[in-house]
């Protein structure tokens, strides 16, 4: 069971959305939850470009997306 990683933080609309479409095609325990604010490296690489999900390949998909480019992004 392949896992993804949303790179999301707290109060942020779209990555809620984002959340949402990921909860609707996997299963909870595929998706791996990073808040950007808990690493510094992780807020200068994604601060601008939040959510993005990644796969086991580090391949990343950014907002915006649909239900349509996430399926295809994870099959």
């Amino acid at each position: 069971m392949d896992k993804f990683t949303l790179y999301h933080t707290e109060g942020c609309h779209l990555c809620e959305q984002a959340l949402e479409l990921l909860n609707a095609q996997l299963q909870s325990e595929q998706i791996i939850l990073r808040d950007i604010v808990e690493e510094p490296e992780l807020i200068e690489k994604y601060q601008f470009t939040i959510p993005v999900v990644a796969n086991k390949n580090n391949q990343e998909l950014g907002w915006p997306f649909d239900e349509q480019k996430l399926k295809e992004f994870i099959d």
